[in-house]
């Protein structure tokens, strides 16, 4: 495991999260199940391997998982939203995009990926940013909230857990190490889902050792193949 230090990172700074979890529940008129309806969830919080204790995933393909044991969403983009879509109901509190923490000051601008963070006695690292799924259009009754999700480079990210551990009311997410400088979140979104022919830096990518496999494995088939995967699928929830 790499060294955690104590080291503060000016660029982002400490702050206390609302903390959010959800139970399965059908998300739609064909009944199938999510449980990316998150309310807050009263402390103290424990951090497991697999995620936060209490918090449910329907999926565990896609969804949850070491890789993406917690989910982060900016609640700096909830105004962005309501330009972009106009008011609602979702969009009043944290929690619409089935968010595990919700914070700001922290965006896939000045966050990067292999981030350590330090979340009460829990160890977070950053692992891959949101691939958006079917689950945001039903969760908005729009048929295009994941495609613009994606296309906004809005995503959120995931963390695995490196260190099991518990948080508190008041604990406060740190940035103690940072892997990679020249890696935000931002630039991984563009590559993926903008300029998605760019092969150098899908090389580079795929040589990122604290990058999920799945993304790793994501790039490498793009150079290989010289395609962009098809994202219907994911995006629409149809084969």
């Amino acid at each position: 495991m790499p060294h955690v230090s104590e080291t503060r990172i000016p660029e982002l700074p400490a702050v206390a999260p609302v903390v959010l979890a959800g139970r399965i529940a059908p998300v739609d008129e064909r009944e199938r199940m999510s449980a990316i309806a998150k309310t807050p969830l009263d402390g103290p919080w424990r951090v497991t391997r697999t995620g936060l204790a209490g918090d449910q995933q329907a999926d565990q393909k896609n969804h949850g998982g070491p890789e993406k044991a917690v989910h982060h969403y900016p609640f700096d983009h909830y105004a962005a939203w309501k330009a972009q879509i106009g008011e609602h109901a979702l969009l009043g509190a944290p929690g619409a995009f089935g968010e595990n923490l919700s914070t700001t000051g922290w965006t896939e601008s000045n966050v990067h990926i292999g981030d350590i963070v330090r979340f009460g006695s829990a160890v977070l690292q950053v692992s891959q940013g949101r691939q958006p799924c079917w689950k945001l259009n039903a969760r908005f009754s729009r048929r295009d909230m994941s495609m613009l999700t994606q296309m906004s480079g809005r995503t959120g990210w995931y963390y695995r857990v490196i260190e099991e551990g518990e948080a508190n009311p008041g604990d406060e997410l740190r940035l103690v190490e940072r892997m990679h400088e020249t890696w935000p979140l931002s630039r991984l979104i563009t590559l993926l889902y903008r300029d998605t022919r760019r092969y150098d830096e899908l090389a580079k990518m795929a040589e990122i050792a604290e990058l999920a496999a799945g993304w790793r494995a994501l790039a490498t088939r793009r150079i290989e193949k010289h395609a962009v995967e098809d994202w219907a699928p994911r995006l629409l929830g149809e084969v």
